[in-house]
């Protein structure tokens, strides 16, 4: 560059002239790099992403948990008839209290039954339970990608570890309606994101 005054070669950036003392215009800052449109640090969620709404992501929820209940009367009728060929051995009280807890874990051992295929074999391959696929959603890590097998397994034990915990299960079904990003206490767990999917691929 030069000095408007003396016409002297000045060194880019320089304030004053050394030769004339003038004082020269502040040299351009030089541009910043764009920032990415989504965060630089994880979770790497886009704001641009279609989110699920929380009626759609509920619908789901049934048509799984119907599949769940037909677990439970698996699990019912199997466990059923070992307890009533027990009955003569342990007499009827024995047979009662040992019926009062198995049926506590009817419901966790039908979820994790099912949802070794559902929840984790089926998102895991295609992003989708089978409820989830009839309403069109799609179940998503951080950066877009299908979780991993043992990503979905680890999402499967927290939805079951809350079931044991009195009125966790309804928060965690209800949390989408106020969080930004419209997650479930198990998709915090792992980070992952549920999305709609109107290919169904």
């Amino acid at each position: 560059m030069y000095c408007p005054k003396c016409g002297a070669a000045i060194v880019p950036g320089t304030a004053f002239c050394p030769i004339c003392g003038g004082g020269l215009q502040a040299a351009a800052a030089p541009m910043q790099p764009m920032q990415p449109a989504f965060a630089a640090t994880p979770p790497y969620a886009y704001p641009g992403w279609d989110y699920a709404t929380w009626s759609t992501r509920a619908i789901g929820y049934i048509v799984d948990a119907l599949l769940v209940g037909v677990g439970m009367a698996v699990l019912y009728l199997v466990i059923g008839g070992v307890f009533g060929s027990m009955l003569g051995l342990v007499g009827a009280h024995g047979f009662a209290s040992g019926w009062c807890c198995m049926m506590v874990l009817l419901f966790p051992l039908a979820t994790l039954g099912v949802g070794f295929y559902n929840s984790v074999y089926l998102v895991a391959q295609r992003g989708f339970s089978i409820g989830q696929g009839i309403v069109k959603v799609k179940v998503v890590d951080g950066n877009g990608n299908l979780l991993t097998q043992g990503t979905a397994f680890v999402r499967l034990l927290v939805r079951v570890a809350l079931g044991f915990v009195p009125f966790l299960p309804m928060l965690d079904l209800l949390w989408p309606l106020w969080d930004v990003r419209r997650q479930t206490l198990h998709d915090k767990a792992v980070n992952c994101y549920v999305i709609n999917n109107p290919s169904g691929m």
